[in-house]
Order: structure tokens, then C-alpha cells, then sequence
């Protein structure tokens, strides 16, 4: 995925990597980034300055625009085996429980819509799935590999790693809340705490005859709240509780206490800890995502609150829209402007996001449709022309029969798809394989009638109802028509 390069310098011969994208951390949104650029034939290289993937549950929710998202990056089949449903909340108090209720909006599947409610899945398996994939795909992570610095010029970037420098034409930063890229180029993050209050959030196990796993366990007191929910996949519980006062004491002995002032619940049935650690919810939003050619994705660029599960999810979708751009101007002469469009479209989303997560943990929202993400879109954004049937340009496109397939099944892919939907209009030859035609020869009510063109991340960049304007627009895209 890389190249070696020797040259002489005062010191001697130095050995420097090169590569087309060096994306910094192996967390969900690099993970994912480097699944879609491998799949594009794109060389990037992943650094992590950990030894290792993530260790904890942390973000655990998936929402289901992300399930579509990572089943088109193709590990929906291990999402499915290794994940599972929220389970019902049940309150307690006092020892005894007070009853169900539902924690997220839950819908049956549709045509359109195939997943209807949040999946959950400890991050660390997250992780896992997409690294296994990367690795299909001729990927790679390298761990253990600390930035400590970059510089950047016209043609590129000059990373200097733990390990040796490395020359990228792209840097992604997608290293946390912490971010040493964002902090290297001087971008500020602008912010609030969201809740005052100081939580411990950690992976343990307990004995199997004290706490069922049918039910997500609330439980408040003066203290704080405390919850406990099973991770699918797993024997393990992800536990998270309030402190209104004082520090967490995130050591087994400090977690196994909580667990017994707080619940009905012995210390001794907390029969392992397996992950700890504390943190202050806070919201905050990177002043811009792009310098030069360096680009800030996932919570390098938004720190959110876990309430609503946006975190992770925003992340995903961040490097989902990153790296198609990032495809079409390394391998299909597509002008380097589009790679503006990344921060144009992503951070009115990110700030969107921010502010329900906000107010789900205020308690000034509930988890509705709004944290599903289904009905985020880009309408408002520079690559977004036309209209035709029941879709505007920007929309999320639909799922639905395609004769044998699914139309998710036509989209799969790093390509872009011409959708003719119920009309006679003729679809053009295209001049690449990086566009696809496809046609339904009934009017489809999500769609109505018309011709969509479906960007690789599932929104209609463009639609019409003939082709008038198409070949204007797909040129800025690196794509055209055949000629005749």
C-alpha cells in the first residue's frame, strides 16, 4: 500500500514512505476510510500510535444509516452476527424493578428503509470487522506509529512518524478529540461541556444469576445515574454512571464499589472488569475541516455527547463521504476543488448532530428519527442540482426491489449509478466504469418517476427528468459520457 523511497541526506541515507493517503488513527472513522479507499485502489497507509485496536464498548450504537453505510463497505454480514437490538429499558428503584420502556424509535423494516432502529455493537468489535476487512481489501494497519509533526506544501504532505517520515498527497486526521494533527496545524475546536458532571463508563462481567440481559438496567439515585446494558455479541455488560460529586475511581475495586452503593448488586457479582475509563460529556466543533491538504474526520473534527449515539456514527459517515472525493481526484482526474465539498457538506451535518446529541443528554429531545440519521442529506450542498419525482438532489437514496436485487445491491460499490425510475427516458453510455446504469420500469412511490444519479455514499447528486444538464455536472466529478 506504500512505497519506499531512498535519499541522501546530511545525516546519511534516509528510507521515506510514500504513499496517496496517510490516514492517522485506526479508530471506526479510519477504519472505514481505509476500507473505501482500498476498495477504489487508492494507496493509503493507517498509522495508530496505540499498540493495538481500542479496547472498549464505548460507542456501542449503530444507527441505521450507518448499517446501510457499512454493509455497503461489505461487513453488513458480520454486523448482523456480531451485533444485536437495543434491549427494552428497565428502571429500577430500591432493588425493585419499575418497569419497561422503549429507549429509541422503533420501526419495522421497509422497502426503502431496511433497518429500522438502532444495532448495538461494543466499538472494539466495530474495530475488529472493519480491520479484518481492510485486510481483504490489501490493507493494513501500522500500530505503535506516533505523528509528532507535518508539514505541507502544494504537491503534498511530509509526516514525520515514530517510526521515519512518510510523504502522503493527503493527510486525514481521524486521531480523536485529542488530535495531534488538529492541534499541529493550529485549528481551533470551539465547545461547550455539556453536562458538568464527570462519568465512568467501562466493560465488565457479572454473574450470571444477579443481572439478566433481556433489559437495559437504569438506576438513580442522589448519587447519580448508573446503567447497565448487555453488548450483544458478547458476556459483557457496558456500564456508565453519573458523579455528581467527586471523581470516578476507575480501578476494578472502584467500579465493583459503585456498582454495590448504587445498585441491589454485590461488589463480588462484578466477577471481572475488563475496561475503564472516565470522561466529562462536552460538545465541540472544529473551526474548519480542511487545511491545505490536510483533512480533520471524525472526532478530530466533532467531539460529541454519547446521549443519542451520534459520536460514532457521524464519524462513519464522515469517512464515507471523504473517500469517494478523495477516489475521483486520485484516480479519475477529477479537479482537486472537489475535495472542498467534504467540509461544504460535512459540517453543517456534524453541527447538526452536535446540538441533538446536546439536547437527548439534556433532556430537551428524545431519541426519535432525527438520531437515525435516514433523514440527513445534502440539499443545501455544492453538488446538489435537480429535481425529479419525490426527490430532491441531496436526499438519501432509497432501497427497494430491483428485479432479482435490491437497489442497494445495484449502488454497492465505488461507482456512481444513473437510476431511471418509470420513464422512457434514454440513459446514456458511459465513457467510464466508474458510472452505472440501471432502470426500473415502474414509477416507484420513494422515488416517483425520473432520472436519479446516485453518488457512491447513497445520496442523488443530480436529478432530472431527462438528461439535459447531466454531462455539465458529471465532468467536475471526473466522469463523462461516450460520445454519440
Amino acid at each position: 500500500m506504500e512505497l519506499n523511497n531512498v535519499k541522501e541526506t546530511a545525516a546519511g541515507v534516509e528510507t521515506r514512505t510514500e504513499t496517496e493517503v496517510l490516514v492517522v488513527g485506526a479508530g471506526p472513522c479510519g477504519l472505514a476510510l481505509a476500507c473505501d479507499l482500498a476498495r477504489r485502489g487508492v494507496r493509503a497507509l493507517v498509522v495508530e500510535q496505540a499498540p493495538g485496536l481500542f479496547p472498549g464498548s464505548r460507542g456501542k450504537g449503530i444507527q441505521p444509516r450507518t448499517r446501510e453505510v457499512l454493509d455497503d463497505l461489505g461487513v453488513g454480514d458480520a454486523v448482523r452476527e456480531h451485533g444485536g437490538p437495543a434491549p427494552v429499558g428497565m428502571t429500577w428503584q430500591n432493588g425493585r424493578r419499575m418497569g419497561e420502556h422503549h429507549m429509541f424509535r422503533v420501526a419495522p423494516p421497509t422497502d426503502a428503509e431496511p433497518y429500522g432502529a438502532p444495532w448495538l455493537m461494543p466499538q472494539w468489535r466495530t474495530q475488529e470487522i472493519l480491520l479484518a476487512r481492510l485486510r481483504e481489501l490489501g490493507g493494513d494497519v501500522a500500530f505503535s506509529t506516533a505523528l509528532t509533526g507535518l508539514d505541507q506544501d502544494a504537491n503534498g504532505v511530509t509526516a514525520r512518524l515514530s517510526t521515519g517520515p512518510v510523504r502522503a498527497s493527503y493527510l486525514v486526521a481521524a486521531d480523536g478529540g485529542r488530535s495531534t494533527v488538529r492541534r499541529e496545524l493550529g485549528v481551533a475546536m470551539a465547545g461547550e461541556t455539556v453536562d458538568p458532571a464527570p462519568m465512568l463508563v467501562a466493560d465488565v462481567r457479572i454473574a450470571e444469576a444477579a443481572l439478566d440481559r433481556l433489559n437495559w438496567h437504569m438506576m438513580s439515585g442522589d448519587a447519580g445515574y448508573l446503567a447497565i446494558c448487555p453488548l450483544p455479541g458478547t458476556a459483557d455488560f457496558q456500564l456508565v454512571a453519573q458523579f455528581k460529586e467527586g471523581e470516578p475511581d476507575i480501578s476494578p475495586e472502584g467500579v465493583r464499589a459503585v456498582v454495590a452503593e448504587r445498585t441491589h448488586l454485590d461488589a463480588a457479582d462484578v466477577t471481572e472488569v475488563r475496561w475503564s475509563s472516565d470522561f466529562r460529556p462536552r460538545a465541540a466543533l472544529a473551526d474548519r475541516f480542511r487545511d491545505g491538504r490536510v483533512f480533520l474526520a471524525g472526532d478530530a473534527a466533532h467531539v460529541h455527547s454519547p446521549a443519542g449515539g451520534q459520536g460514532l456514527n457521524t464519524s462513519v459517515q464522515d469517512a464515507y463521504n471523504l473517500g469517494w472525493k478523495l477516489g475521483q481526484v486520485l484516480r479519475h482526474g477529477a479537479p482537486a476543488a472537489l475535495l472542498d465539498t467534504y467540509e461544504q457538506e460535512r459540517r453543517p451535518v456534524a453541527a447538526e448532530m452536535l446540538g441533538l446529541s446536546t439536547r437527548i443528554h439534556r433532556g430537551r429531545q428524545e431519541r426519535g428519527t432525527a438520531a437515525q440519521q435516514l433523514g440527513l442529506g445534502y440539499r443545501e450542498g455544492p453538488l446538489s442540482v435537480g429535481r425529479a419525482g419525490a426527490l430532491e438532489a441531496g436526499d438519501r437514496a432509497p432501497d427497494g426491489p430491483a428485479g432479482e436485487r435490491r437497489l442497494f445491491d445495484v449502488f454497492r460499490g465505488p461507482h456512481f449509478t444513473l437510476l431511471a425510475v418509470g420513464t422512457d427516458a434514454q440513459l446514456p453510455e458511459p465513457a467510464t466504469p466508474a458510472l452505472r446504469t440501471h432502470r426500473l420500469e415502474d414509477a416507484y412511490e420513494p422515488y416517483g418517476t425520473g432520472l436519479f444519479l446516485v453518488r457512491p455514499d447513497g445520496y442523488i447528486g443530480w436529478a432530472g427528468r431527462d438528461t439535459t444538464g447531466l454531462a455539465g455536472y458529471l465532468a467536475p466529478l471526473g466522469l463523462g459520457l461516450a460520445a454519440g
